[in-house]
């Protein structure tokens, strides 16, 4: 059964709180804003710390094999599943491009508060994964988002002239540099670097994560409302029905790569994860023609409250039955 103490709990967190002020004070039509550079530095910010924070967990996890296969499942899964996802969205909606490549990069990165779930529940039945895991997150965040930028931009690849463009947006961009380049940071430094920049990268990324989930509230709910038409049927079908068949397969490669349960049940629940911190504050820099009215809130007003209340469950639950 679903662990609804740790639903709520999660729910009713700080951050999350701030996303729904944010989306009611744009209801409400507040003049609440919040500036663009002050926005920008705040996804500089968070991405910095991701990035900082999973090379000090690679870098702790070692080199094991359990943590090499995990590893390598996660970053293929990762870098794959926008390409699945671009498929479907492109028969079910009529997304523009930047908002679809946005919304593919969300379902193809995945959600740490989730996974902070994921882990407690499996915690809760006895299915306590391996520590690296951790690390299998930060490197499942950055895959989806440089396979959406490259769809993004990939149109004009056979124009000469375009493809340094290309090339250039998508692995020397601002998001893409923060994200990798903080992560071989903390893979250099490690633990003794983290202890340089605790404060930093840890009591002042909650406060900033709240600032930064308010912003996208008062950004998705304007957005929404300048173009509801955009949340339809097939997207909302999407925000449900990709993350159960993302799960499926992840499940079943799990099992052919011969993972732990504990490890394979979490690489599952990750699977059938939704960004809504390090998507939103890359898409922000690399595409910021995309609409967060859609993707944003597909993942956090949809599949992020559905796996807590029902899917990390229905993955554990699955996971146990294939490995029994």
């Amino acid at each position: 059964m679903p662990d609804l103490s740790a639903s709520l709990s999660l729910l009713t967190s700080p951050a999350i709180l701030f996303f729904f002020i944010g989306a009611l004070a744009a209801l409400a039509r507040s003049d609440l804003a919040v500036p663009e550079p002050v926005a920008k530095g705040l996804s500089l910010y968070l991405m910095l710390c991701i990035g900082f924070k999973g090379g000090v967990e690679a870098r702790s996890a070692g080199l094991n094999g359990d943590f090499l296969t995990a590893a390598a499942l996660g970053i293929t899964f990762s870098a794959v599943m926008p390409l699945a996802a671009v498929f479907i969205l492109r028969r079910t909606t009529r997304l523009d491009r930047p908002t679809l490549c946005a919304l593919a990069a969300t379902y193809g990165s995945v959600s740490v508060v989730t996974f902070a779930a994921g882990q407690q529940h499996l915690d809760s039945v006895g299915l306590t994964p391996g520590g690296y895991m951790a690390a299998v997150l930060a490197l499942m965040e950055t895959p989806a988002i440089l396979t959406a930028l490259i769809l993004l931009n990939g149109a004009g690849w056979r124009e000469p002239g375009r493809r340094r463009t290309i090339l250039r947006e998508v692995f020397v961009g601002a998001a893409t540099v923060m994200l990798l380049g903080s992560f071989v940071v903390g893979l250099i430094s490690g633990e003794a670097g983290l202890a340089r920049l605790d404060v930093f990268v840890g009591p002042l990324f909650q406060g900033a994560l709240c600032f930064f989930l308010l912003d996208i509230g008062l950004t998705a709910a304007r957005r929404l409302m300048e173009g509801g038409r955009k949340m339809s049927v097939g997207v909302i079908g999407f925000a449900v029905g990709f993350p159960l068949l993302s799960a499926a397969i992840a499940l079943g490669l799990s099992r052919l790569a011969g993972l732990d349960l504990g490890d394979a049940a979490l690489l599952t629940i990750l699977a059938g994860s939704a960004s809504y911190i390090a998507v939103p504050a890359a898409m922000r820099l690399a595409a910021p023609q995309a609409d967060p009215g859609v993707f944003v809130t597909a993942s956090l007003a949809i599949t992020f409250p559905f796996n807590l209340i029902a899917g990390i469950a229905l993955y554990t639950a699955a996971a146990m039955w294939l490995w029994s």
